[in-house]
C-alpha cells in the first residue's frame, strides 16, 4: 500500500485548494497518483453540481474588459448561490480567467457550453476551473449571460460594470472620425451612456427596434384606458400615451440621466457637432444578476 505522506497531501492541496481531509481521501482512493486524485476531486465537484441542480444561482460577479487596442470588448457573468462565495478571492480569480479567455477567443462562442471549453492564460479549460471551484465551495456555480463585441467599422467600444459587480453594460458606438474616437470628450460620452443604460435599462435603441407586438399591446392598453372618449380625442390621447412610453423605454428618446433637459439623441448630436461627425449607438447589452 502506497504511503500517503503529508507532503503529498500538501502538494495536492496547493494544487487544488481542497481541504486536507478531502485531499488525503482522494490520494488514498487513487493509490497515491496525484493526477488521478485531481480527477477525483473534480468529479466531486461535478457531483456537487448534479446534487444542487435545482438550486438557483442568483448571486455572482459580472466582469468586463476591453482589449489594449480597443478593438474587442467583452462582458460576462459567473454565477453562484450565495454572495459569500461571490466575494471569495478564488471566485474573483475564476471570473477574471473567464473574461480573459472570452476576450482572447477568436470569436464569440455560440453558447455557454462552448464558452466553458475555452482555455485560460494558464492553459486550463474554464470548465475545469469552475469544477474545482464547485468542489471547493460546495455550491452550484455556472456561467451566465455573456457578450463579446468586435469593431468592424470605425468606432468605440466601452464596458461599464457597476461598483457592486451585479450590473454591467457593453456598448458600441459608430464614429467615423478617428479624432473623435481618440478624444476624451467622446470617451466620457461612452462612459456616461453606459452608466445611463445600466441605470435606466432601455428596451431598445430606437423605435424601429421595438417589437411590433409590444407596441400593439401598449396601444391596446392605452386605448382601453380612454375607451369612453370620442374617437378623435381617444386617438390623440393614445398617441400621447405611446409617446410617453417611448420616452421611458427607447434609449434615444429617454431624458439623459445626468441632464434630463436633453434626450440621449440630443446629447449624441451635441457631441457630434464638436467633431463635425455623426455619432450613433450601434448596439448595447445590459446584464444583471439576480
Amino acid at each position: 500500500m502506497v504511503e500517503i505522506t503529508a507532503a503529498l497531501v500538501k502538494q495536492l492541496r496547493d494544487q487544488t485548494g481542497q481541504a486536507m481531509m478531502d485531499c488525503k481521501q482522494a490520494l488514498t482512493q487513487s493509490g497515491g497518483d496525484l493526477e488521478k486524485a485531481v480527477d477525483l476531486l473534480r468529479k466531486k465537484g461535478l457531483a456537487v453540481l448534479e446534487k444542487r441542480g435545482g438550486k438557483e444561482t442568483r448571486e455572482g460577479r459580472i466582469v468586463g474588459k476591453i482589449s489594449p487596442d480597443g478593438k474587442h470588448a467583452a462582458l460576462a457573468t459567473l454565477s453562484s448561490e450565495t454572495d459569500f462565495t461571490a466575494k471569495n478571492e478564488k471566485f474573483h480569480h475564476a471570473a477574471q480567467a473567464l473574461i480573459d479567455a472570452l476576450l482572447a477567443a477568436t470569436h464569440q462562442p455560440p453558447s455557454t457550453e462552448a464558452l466553458a471549453q475555452l482555455k485560460t492564460n494558464n492553459g486550463k479549460v474554464l470548465a475545469d476551473i469552475i469544477n474545482d471551484l464547485i468542489s471547493q465551495t460546495g455550491e452550484k456555480i455556472t456561467l451566465g449571460e455573456f457578450a463579446r463585441y468586435d469593431l468592424d467599422n470605425p468606432g468605440l467600444l466601452f464596458c461599464y460594470v457597476h461598483f457592486n459587480n451585479k450590473i454591467g453594460t457593453l456598448l458600441q458606438l459608430d464614429i467615423p472620425s478617428a479624432a473623435a474616437v481618440a478624444d476624451a470628450t467622446v470617451k466620457t460620452l461612452a462612459n456616461d451612456l453606459a452608466m445611463h443604460i445600466t441605470a435606466i435599462n432601455p428596451l431598445a435603441i430606437s423605435r424601429s427596434e421595438v417589437p411590433s407586438d409590444i407596441i400593439a399591446r401598449e396601444r391596446d392598453i392605452a386605448a382601453d384606458q380612454v375607451k369612453n372618449k370620442p374617437q378623435n380625442i381617444m386617438d390623440k390621447i393614445v398617441d400621447g400615451k405611446l409617446l410617453k412610453w417611448y420616452q421611458q423605454h427607447v434609449l434615444l428618446e429617454q431624458p439623459f440621466v445626468k441632464d434630463d433637459s436633453k434626450t440621449v439623441q440630443q446629447l449624441l448630436e451635441e457631441i457630434g457637432k464638436k467633431f463635425d461627425a455623426t455619432i450613433n449607438i450601434k448596439r448595447f447589452i445590459r446584464i444583471q444578476i439576480g
